[in-house]
């Protein structure tokens, strides 16, 4: 049998149910911290103490946290399709759940890289990175995110994939965060589209199946109405 192509974007949605606070849910806020003081390149230059703080926090989070149904149907969905995951996530539930394919545009929070080179990136798992440690060349290593103002390097990647896909999926994200968001303008005519949200979204494309719930009850019926 020939497995279809499954391109999935997922969004802070799908990682909510597994105790990740998203940003939008919280009035603008991540842990109670101004969003341009610890995602932002000016708030690096203006304090990196805090910003590498904030990371090391929800690093400890993130150890602590497991992946949700929603992450385990799109990892067993390999089973049947060819499953490419597009995340804007940062976490490694995906990985965690047993997806073997996934592409992070907005980085790794599990990764550090030079704040003086940014293809020289390390794993570092759950742990802290602490003011003053550095790259092999003596520059701080900073989380390996891509802040609010930097260039998505995966995107290229990313609109590849999209382009290539049978069926695409868009689950727990409101589709408001360029240029992650433009992806869907990039799947092909002919290819349906399913969006998994218990909120509503507002997107004007044809061709698209609602399925208003949250991500571990939407993606086992989305995946349901797709074997069917």
């Amino acid at each position: 049998m020939i497995r279809k192509k499954l391109v999935v974007l997922t969004g802070a949605g799908i990682s909510a149910e597994s105790g990740i606070r998203t940003f939008r849910d919280m009035g603008g806020l991540w842990e109670e911290y101004d969003v341009m003081e610890v995602a932002s390149p000016e708030g690096w230059a203006k304090n990196p103490q805090l910003v590498l703080q904030f990371y090391n926090e929800r690093r400890r989070q993130l150890k602590n946290a497991k992946p949700n149904l929603g992450h385990i149907a799109l990892a067993e969905a390999e089973q049947h399709f060819i499953v490419n995951i597009i995340t804007q996530n940062v976490d490694d539930l995906h990985e965690r759940a047993g997806s073997s394919c996934v592409l992070h545009l907005h980085g790794e929070l599990k990764k550090a890289r030079s704040s003086a080179n940014s293809s020289n990136i390390v794993d570092i798992g759950y742990g802290d990175i602490n003011w003053g440690d550095t790259c092999e060349k003596g520059f701080q290593l900073r989380p390996h995110i891509v802040w609010f103002g930097e260039d998505v390097p995966a995107m290229a990647d990313a609109i590849k994939l999209v382009q290539g896909a049978e069926i695409f999926a868009v689950i727990g994200t409101s589709l408001n965060v360029y240029p992650a968001a433009g992806l869907i303008n990039y799947v092909p005519k002919c290819c349906p589209v399913y969006l998994v949200d218990p909120n509503n979204v507002n997107i004007s494309q044809h061709n698209i199946t609602f399925i208003k719930e949250k991500a571990s009850t939407g993606v086992p019926q989305m995946l349901n109405m797709i074997h069917n």
